[in-house]
């Protein structure tokens, strides 16, 4: 039996599900998840292992998730919407997921648009059935509108939070993807380094914690990342538009900064499997999101070849 391999792009609206949907699949956290809009900014790489059994051939499935498709009104949107369009560009299958609890909107039409005109096989997945338990009877008029269009190779009802449809999601993706190789060792799931999955901890903290114009204000940058066999060093900048953002983060006598400064570790901790020893500081920066050179400087595939240096990238 051959082997299957092959690029997966998830592809959505901000809250649709995509990085649920990753973090179900692959099996482990990944991916941060906010009910705020617009929480993930990068492109995440998750690698999902199939071996082969005796019914089945092995598979090697590597899911792109990207940021929610929006009309982009500044630098960092910008920067996010080329991250969707280069999650796209090779991929073998496009995961178009939409949320059945919302009615279809014209986001969905340029989502739709954006799909087809790549030329890729896609699948379109009705996510948040769970929610519709009460009123399954809402589904088939959304599964006959899509299915009108005549472009999705397979409809699938799936609830990536609870898990359903999955395994029937899977099977199909692997029947579509091309015999291909291993791109990745069996022992790997991302190819993103330790010191970006910290910075988006931090960040899922303050997406948490604060509310109104602070998470879609706030980015977080590591300015080190020290690892011993028994401790990690981390110090992090937590880069926000406006003094009174600034003083949000903060907090009453830093008890928000200690709040998040303290969640925030627990969980790297659990990551790295070390001690950790994290100091956050809050820094003001105006406009960073308009500023084009800054949001370059947030990509930690360019941090990773600044740091490396390009003679050894």
């Amino acid at each position: 039996m051959t082997f299957h391999s092959g690029f997966v792009c998830i592809l959505g609206r901000p809250n649709a599900g995509k990085s649920t949907l990753l973090n179900a699949l692959v099996g482990q956290k990944l991916a941060i998840i906010s009910p705020k809009p617009q929480t993930t900014r990068n492109r995440i790489l998750g690698v999902i292992h199939l071996p082969k059994s005796k019914k089945k051939s092995g598979a090697q499935v590597i899911l792109l998730d990207t940021p929610g498709v929006h009309r982009p009104d500044s630098s960092l949107g910008r920067k996010m919407m080329a991250e969707v369009r280069e999650g796209m560009d090779g991929s073998n299958l496009i995961l178009m997921i939409v949320d059945v609890t919302h009615r279809p909107e014209q986001t969905d039409q340029f989502l739709v648009q954006m799909a087809e005109k790549s030329g890729t096989p896609i699948f379109l997945l009705l996510n948040k059935i769970d929610l519709l338990r009460h009123d399954k009877s809402k589904l088939l008029p959304i599964i006959n509108e899509y299915s009108k269009l005549q472009i999705f190779r397979e409809v699938i009802p799936i609830s990536a939070l609870k898990k359903q449809g999955l395994d029937l999601l899977l099977e199909k993706i692997v029947e579509a993807l091309p015999q291909g190789p291993h791109y990745f060792p069996e022992d790997q799931i991302t190819d993103q380094p330790a010191r970006f999955m910290a910075a988006e901890i931090i960040r899922e903290q303050v997406l948490r914690e604060t509310s109104e114009e602070v998470p879609y204000a706030v980015t977080v940058l590591i300015e080190q990342f020290e690892q011993l066999p028994k401790l990690t060093r981390i110090a992090a900048a937590i880069f926000c538009e406006r003094q009174g953002q600034k003083a949000i983060l903060i907090g009453q006598r830093g008890q928000m900064l200690k709040k998040l400064g303290t969640a925030a570790r627990q969980q790297i901790e659990r990551m790295l499997g070390t001690r950790v020893f994290l100091e956050l500081f809050v820094k003001v920066r105006s406009s960073w999101r308009e500023s084009r050179e800054f949001v370059e400087e947030l990509d930690w595939r360019r941090q990773l070849h600044d740091f490396v240096g390009p003679s050894q990238h």
